[in-house]
């Protein structure tokens, strides 16, 4: 049994808030650096064996409060970046719906069907997160991993893990610096036997 933590960054700068990020290389905010440090302290709870992350700055500073206490290297995958959302990037939510009379709250949908204008298809986001979780899964099989990446990614990830179409995840929130824990078995049927343990858990959340 492999167990995996899905982590996604913390809140980003003011500046692109309810804005598609996509390929923009952000920072945190101020309230962002606190929910990294609450995940890191949270996640500390646990041993894990192998880290892996997406390269771009809000997941690396993210990731920074936690890479203090973990014992080995964090493994950096290109194919964890945030989907490229073309044209959006950059867009607040009211002006995708005024600019290309598109509802941003369907981006899964217009991602799945490959209609945000110059946005990256979903075959290539498929194979890429696809790719990236098959190296993990290969390389840590049997152990316990932490994986820091996006919204996007995560929801994709939990895609292909249950082998469910990626509109449906406009039914699941993925919140900043939350921590989704799944658990993966033997392959039955051409895909891993997924079970999840816990769903967007956010630590820095008063209770």
């Amino acid at each position: 049994m492999t167990r995996l933590f899905l982590c996604r960054h913390a809140e980003v700068e003011d500046l692109y808030h309810r804005r598609f990020g996509g390929t923009i290389d952000m920072a945190l905010s101020a309230r962002g650096h606190t929910q990294a440090q609450a995940l890191a302290r949270w996640l500390s709870r646990h041993r894990f064996d192998a880290v892996y992350a997406s390269p771009m700055q809000r997941v690396q500073l993210t990731l920074e409060p936690f890479r203090t206490q973990f014992e080995g290297t964090p493994v950096i995958l290109d194919g964890l970046r945030e989907v490229d959302f073309g044209a959006w990037t950059g867009c607040g939510w009211d002006e995708v719906e005024t600019r290309f009379g598109m509802s941003a709250f369907d981006w899964l949908q217009h991602l799945e069907t490959d209609a945000i204008p110059e946005g990256e298809t979903l075959g290539r986001f498929h194979e890429r997160v696809a790719q990236a979780l098959e190296r993990i899964l290969r390389s840590s099989a049997g152990q316990r991993v932490a994986l820091y990446a996006h919204g996007g990614v995560i929801r994709m990830a939990l895609a292909i893990l249950l082998d469910l179409p990626l509109r449906k995840f406009e039914h699941f929130e993925v919140d900043y610096a939350s921590a989704t824990w799944l658990d993966i078995g033997e392959i039955k049927a051409g895909r891993p036997r997924t079970e999840i343990q816990l769903l967007n858990f956010t630590p820095w959340r008063d209770a």
